[in-house]
């Protein structure tokens, strides 16, 4: 293998661009070519393709966002689509690809090594942290952050007025974001996905609370909640509990933004040249990923199709700390 080429795709995440220079320095590190692919499938169906040298990556480690930009492309999800891509390809002499994203980047990956050939790795970059086949994806750490500090703003107020906060985080639909954040908040409650909480087991938990003289109260939402949206039930609540003073926040995309933390910023660098060396040892289909601290390769397939568990041992933490 003498040239490959590396894109981001789907969501944004703090620490993509740790990730791509990464592979940037690693490809050089082993005497390869490599390019950069902009805006994900969309741009390498267009060429959008560019040389990338260890220049071309000073001073990105510390910024979010991404340098190669990002982007859903529908097209890509044909044949048609993915033939024009693989034509791209063919045309650079690129003859093996870094993806850097989630589920949907790695379905499209693993799609497109079947028809055509190409290797790819993956580098699980999403702040959902729902990717079977890793204990932490890029992003994740830094977006737990951020929204904890969000939540600690909220919280100030929420006492100043003895109101209680219904916060939605995201997750897509994973409580990854959700435990840590309620944990680390002092939250009351936290609805996730993964376990199913009925509103009225929500307004006993507030009731008890109340009945506690307790000054504020937050409970925090995953956006992929069975029960709705933050609003949905904080609506069902008020409706139940009248004179509660219920504020919703939905603390949204300020999640994806950011510098990295330095975790994320770890975890990257660590995939980033994990993911080249896979491709340079013949490895395709599969994510770099770090599992008990340790490096693995996840095929794409168990990636796509597995649940990651959530650790119910922290589920069972804020119903302790809550009393």
């Amino acid at each position: 293998m003498k040239r490959i080429g590396v894109l981001t795709s789907g969501g944004d995440a703090p620490g993509m661009n740790a990730c791509v220079r990464a592979v940037v320095r690693t490809a050089l590190y082993h005497g390869l070519e490599v390019y950069g692919i902009m805006r994900g499938y969309s741009g390498l169906i267009k060429g959008e393709i560019v040389r990338l040298d260890t220049t071309a990556v000073a001073n990105v480690v510390q910024r979010g966002g991404t340098i190669l930009k990002s982007a859903r492309s529908q097209k890509f999800m044909t044949r048609e689509g993915r033939e024009e891509a693989y034509n791209q390809l063919v045309h650079h002499g690129i003859e093996g690809l870094v993806a850097i994203g989630g589920n949907g980047t790695f379905t499209g990956a693993e799609l497109f090594e079947r028809e055509f050939g190409i290797p790819t790795v993956g580098a699980p970059g999403t702040i959902d942290n729902d990717l079977f086949g890793t204990d932490y994806t890029i992003g994740y750490d830094t977006a737990v952050n951020t929204a904890l500090e969000a939540i600690d703003k909220i919280r100030d107020t929420a006492d100043s007025h003895d109101r209680a906060f219904f916060i939605e985080v995201m997750g897509r639909d994973s409580g990854y974001i959700a435990i840590p954040c309620a944990i680390g908040s002092g939250a009351e409650i936290a609805l996730v996905p993964e376990q199913v909480q009925s509103i009225d087991s929500i307004i006993e938990t507030l009731q008890r609370a109340r009945g506690r003289q307790k000054s504020s109260l937050i409970v925090i939402v995953a956006e992929g909640e069975e029960e709705g949206n933050a609003t949905h039930i904080a609506t069902q609540v008020k409706d139940a509990i009248p004179e509660l003073d219920a504020r919703v926040t939905v603390i949204g995309h300020i999640q994806r933004g950011g510098a990295p933390s330095a975790a994320d910023r770890l975890l990257a660098s660590q995939i980033g040249i994990a993911a080249v060396e896979g491709l340079i040892n013949g490895m395709r289909s599969v994510m770099a990923g770090i599992i008990d601290r340790k490096l693995v390769y996840t095929p794409f397939h168990d990636c796509i199709t597995r649940k990651k568990p959530l650790n119910h041992s922290f589920v069972r933490m804020i119903d302790i700390l809550s009393t």
